[in-house]
């Protein structure tokens, strides 16, 4: 007898993800589809939005499809400086067409500098806008990491994201 569970009758599920990228040359970081202005810019192959990426592997995870680099991989070079609100909006087809919508988002962005709090209203309107969900279901949050570590030394930017995904009885 296979004793296994199906997760048919679930209702929800949660995903976490998590990025990172260096900080390089440049005038700016783009966070939750904002361009925050800073003295740096990021490492990375597309635009290096650490909080849509941490999100995109939060809703890739909860839906068991892997990460965020299988989907957009960085040797593919459609990706090069590609919009992150593109990978979103993929990762809300990919829960549409599987019968799941997002319940909520938390975000949280870990550095030194920029500073978050100002631009935090802004990020939550263009992740809800384009998970087609209310503001109140996204929340973006910063923290320092207390002068410890490649954060703290002012060498990087983390986020690490939460979502809950529910049934979608549409």
């Amino acid at each position: 007898m296979d004793r296994r569970r199906h997760n048919t009758a679930m209702d929800i599920r949660i995903g976490q993800g998590y990025d990172v990228h260096a900080f390089g040359a440049g005038d700016h970081v783009m966070l939750g589809g904002v361009r925050v202005p800073h003295d740096l810019g990021v490492l990375a192959h597309s635009d290096g939005d650490v909080v849509l990426h941490a999100l995109c592997d939060a809703m890739l995870g909860a839906l068991a499809l892997g990460d965020i680099g299988r989907h957009f991989p960085p040797s593919d070079a459609q990706w090069k400086d590609a919009d992150s609100r593109a990978f979103v909006r993929h990762c809300e087809t990919l829960l549409r067409e599987r019968g799941w919508r997002l319940g909520n988002a938390d975000i949280t962005v870990v550095c030194e500098r920029p500073k978050v709090g100002p631009h935090a209203d802004a990020m939550r309107a263009l992740i809800a806008q384009d998970l087609g969900v209310d503001i109140d279901a996204i929340s973006v949050k910063a923290t320092t990491s207390e002068a410890l570590g490649f954060t703290g030394r002012g060498e990087g930017i983390a986020a690490q994201a939460i979502c809950l995904l529910v049934r979608d009885e549409a």
